[in-house]
């Protein structure tokens, strides 16, 4: 059976203020895909976090692509 990505991403309201996190470890999706748009590649994500394995940035990155296929609409406030 076909492990699915998204099941290593969760919520603990007393983990990182309930932000999305890997595994339930301190280490946030939102950290991640901020590496990753600073230019981070996968290797130098995984030495800096030790206890991460490929499969938690890609569940990082499914996890921004089913978020943003959410209908959301934002609208600029004057």
């Amino acid at each position: 059976m076909e492990e699915n990505l998204l099941d290593r991403i969760g919520f603990n309201d007393e983990v990182l203020s309930g932000k999305p996190i890997i595994r339930n470890k301190r280490i946030s999706v939102e950290t991640i895909l901020e590496f990753l748009s600073a230019g981070e590649t996968h290797e130098e994500i995984l030495h800096q976090f030790p206890s991460l394995e490929e499969k938690d940035i890609l569940a990082c990155l499914q996890f921004a692509v089913k978020l943003i296929k959410q209908n959301i609409s934002i609208k600029n406030v004057a």
